[in-house]
This record gives structure tokens, sequence and C-alpha cells, in this order.
């Protein structure tokens, strides 16, 4: 204590506790890498303060306006997953990784984009070029509106994954002109989860590992 001139355990019981200043807070960097005409809305809020992000316009977006790269960790493995959000892989050296962002700061704006549930919601399409991955608008996103995206047709094959996202409800997104064969859903023996490839549901499985 100054007052007093003592070396003590605690607060000085004559003058008092000390007056804390907190460092100012900073927002993480893919929060700060997030466009000046795009803002972050907290859409739930779970157990543990855990919020739940979405991506929307403050202003009329371009079709065609690209986005990107996507930053995240190169990894054999999946550290974070989000059923929310797309499974993104790249091709680098040979070798298929998975692009990880198991916290805020490891990835971009991006991250926090969440996947569309079928073809009148989604707004960006996901593509890989020259081992990186972009997002590219679709049509038009009016101020407002929420960033959804789902894989391209080529990078859908990459990713073992259907060229659209059908809902688990009754309604199903029309497929593209050439005609597959339906799957049966892959279902996680842990947690009866279901996935439309054998790839989302091994990285699923990869976190049920982790935890044990």
């Amino acid at each position: 204590c100054e007052d007093c001139g003592k070396s003590l355990i605690g607060e000085c019981k004559l003058h008092g506790p000390l007056i804390r200043a907190k460092d100012r807070v900073i927002p993480s960097r893919a929060r700060l890498t997030l466009p000046h005409y795009l803002t972050l809305r907290v859409l739930e809020l779970r157990a543990g303060n855990q919020q739940i992000l979405g991506v929307f316009a403050k202003k009329v977006i371009q079709k065609r306006t690209q986005f990107g790269p996507y930053v995240g960790q190169l990894s054999t493995k999946l550290t974070h997953y989000d059923e929310s959000r797309l499974v993104l892989q790249v091709l680098k050296d040979g070798g298929k990784y998975f692009l990880d962002t198991p916290n805020e700061d490891c990835g971009n704006w991006m991250m926090f984009v969440r996947l569309a549930r079928n073809q009148e919601e989604q707004t960006l399409v996901a593509y890989q070029h020259c081992g990186e991955v972009y997002f590219t608008t679709v049509k038009p996103i009016e101020p407002h509106t929420e960033l959804k995206v789902w894989y391209a047709a080529d990078y859908a094959k990459f990713m073992e994954a259907s060229a659209v996202f059908i809902k688990e409800e009754s309604d199903v997104c029309p497929l593209p002109p050439v005609a597959k064969e339906p799957v049966d859903p892959w279902i996680c023996s842990s947690c009866r989860s279901t996935f439309s490839t054998f790839a989302l549901l091994e990285s699923h499985q990869c976190i049920h590992k982790d935890r044990v």
C-alpha cells in the first residue's frame, strides 16, 4: 500500500482495495476482418453464453461479388465442428486438408457464414481455386439479408456432398439436371446424428474421439 508504505497480502484494511482498471477488450481477428458493409448479429444465445452468429448485409451486394480466401488452419482432422457451418477442405501438395477454425483468432469473418438450408435462401456459393476457398454471391443480396452458403457443383463432388442441401423436413430442393440416385444418410453410432456423406460423418466422429 503506497499510503501506509506496507507490503500486504490482500487489500489494505486501513485504506481499502485498489481501484482496478481493466484492459480494453480487443475484437477477435475474425471480427476485425468483417467488411464495413457487413455486420454480425446474434441469432441465438445457448448455454454458457455461447452465441450463434449470422452475417448480414448492410447495403445491396451485387451478384458475382467474390469474398475470400477463407482463412483457417490446415489440418488432417477437424478440432471444431458446427452443424450450422460448412465443412471445408482443400487440396494442398497432393494432400486433402480441412480448413479448421477452432477459435476466432484462427480464421476470418467467413467462418461465421451459416450454411443454406435450401436453394431459396442460398446467397453464396463456395468453391476451391488454387488451393484456397472463396465465396461468391449467386444473386443480389438486399440489406438486412443473411449471407448463407453452399458448395458449388464441382466442389460438392470434391467434398463428397450433394450439389444442393436437403432439409430434414419434407421440402426438398430440386436437384441439378444430372439425375442422381438417392443416398441413404450416414448415421453416427454415438449420438444418432445423420450426415449426407461419409466425409462429414468422419469429421463429426473425430470430435467424439477427442472428447473420450
